[in-house]
């Protein structure tokens, strides 16, 4: 496969993991008290509206092709979240932060049934081109869950973890959400990142496999 058909392939499950991971923060703010993001437009399945050109476009595809598609990683406009207007802020960070990675596990799901289907029905045209393209929709959405379940603020496990701590330690431990790009940046050219998140990943496209009966 060229380098224009692994692009052309894997745009749409990337561009969709990154902009509705983002969207459904913002629907779970809504729906628990902060209209934020609803009011700056930030609420909607159009991808267009959570591209951020660098992190969304030029990262993934520079990564996906050094690394001949071995690795996936980028990001999108970070929705906008006043978690002082929610109606529990502490007990409602938890859903709201949630909501990303819950949203990348049903794009996940929805993938692995595409990628059912498209092996099932190997007549199909296009099939092969379906397949590739599923296979990146699981990679990508498993990446963005479980990166962002780390418990390292300000990835959405770093929130949650803030939401479930007694209130003395939440805010102390909230604290390093200023150092937390650093920190994973750091992780993530020292090999650690990696190192953590393979395993994950292992146990995450092994439950797909059994889920699916690949």
């Amino acid at each position: 496969m060229n380098v224009i058909q692994t692009l052309a392939i894997s745009a749409l499950p990337i561009i969709f993991a990154i902009t509705l991971h983002e969207a459904a923060h913002g629907y779970a703010a809504r729906h628990f008290g902060d209209p934020t993001a609803w009011q700056m437009g930030r609420i909607s399945l159009n991808p267009l509206r959570h591209v951020d050109m660098v992190g969304t476009l030029l990262v993934p595809a520079l990564i996906l092709l050094v690394s001949a598609g071995g690795l996936l990683f980028g990001w999108a406009k970070p929705v906008p979240v006043n978690f002082g207007n929610l109606r529990r802020p502490k007990q409602d960070m938890l859903w709201v932060a949630a909501a990303g990675p819950g949203a990348n596990l049903l794009m996940a799901l929805f993938w692995a049934l595409l990628l059912k289907l498209a092996i099932g029905s190997p007549e199909m045209v296009y099939a092969e081109a379906l397949k590739e393209m599923a296979r990146v929709g699981i990679s990508i959405n498993g990446v963005l869950m479980v990166l962002n379940l780390l418990p390292l603020p300000p990835l959405d496990g770093g929130r949650i973890a803030v939401s479930l701590l007694p209130p003395r330690a939440a805010w102390k431990f909230s604290q390093l959400e200023r150092w937390g790009f650093p920190i994973l940046l750091a992780l993530l050219f020292l090999g650690v990142l990696d190192t953590i998140l393979r395993p994950l990943l292992r146990v995450f496209n092994t439950l797909i496999r059994i889920l699916f009966g690949f």
